[in-house]
């Protein structure tokens, strides 16, 4: 099941909740004021590449030679 983050329309408070994304939006509760007046807010995600081959490289570093990435300026190289 997802997590999807929302704020309470009348405190103001941002909070996440684990439920399907067909889940009746109005049973959704501010843990803060118990204000079911929310907004579903657009979440950013983290995704795990794995183990890196490429030690020592890091577009941090400005040192990404991956080949088939852009390298590190196109901030695609997958090492940040």
């Amino acid at each position: 099941m997802p997590i999807f983050e929302y704020r309470c329309q009348e405190c103001g408070t941002k909070y996440e909740v684990l439920h399907k994304s067909s889940e009746n939006k109005n049973e959704i509760i501010c843990p803060n004021c118990n204000s079911s007046n929310n907004k579903k807010l657009l979440s950013t995600f983290s995704a795990s590449m794995g183990e890196s081959n490429y030690s020592g490289n890091s577009c941090s570093t400005g040192n990404c030679d991956i080949p088939s990435s852009g390298g590190c300026d196109s901030g695609l190289c997958g090492l940040n």
